[in-house]
């Protein structure tokens, strides 16, 4: 059976990406690469996040770089406690 990601999932995945990137961030490329996604479904997603103030979209040295904001941060814990209840009753997010 081929499991398909909800866009919660999406947005869970490249928040986790963005955080364990630190201060630093992450560029498009390895974004895409790690979470998985094409260029339009990280475009929209991305879009969405940083109107949501999750991330913070940066310029270096030419190439696009996005950090987790705090509040990014803090959508992430309650997303993977979120995530963990519904485990433990059996329900794949």
């Amino acid at each position: 059976m081929v499991s398909y990601r909800n866009s919660v999932k999406i947005v869970g995945d490249v928040l986790r990406i963005a955080d364990e990137s630190g201060l630093s961030g992450v560029n498009v490329t390895a974004l895409l690469r790690k979470a998985n996604l094409s260029y339009g479904r990280l475009a929209a997603i991305a879009g969405n996040l940083i109107n949501a103030g999750l991330i913070n979209e940066q310029e270096q040295e030419g190439q696009r770089i996005y950090v987790i904001t705090s509040r990014g941060k803090d959508y992430l814990q309650r997303y993977q406690q979120f995530a963990e209840v519904a485990n433990s009753f059996g329900l794949n997010l």
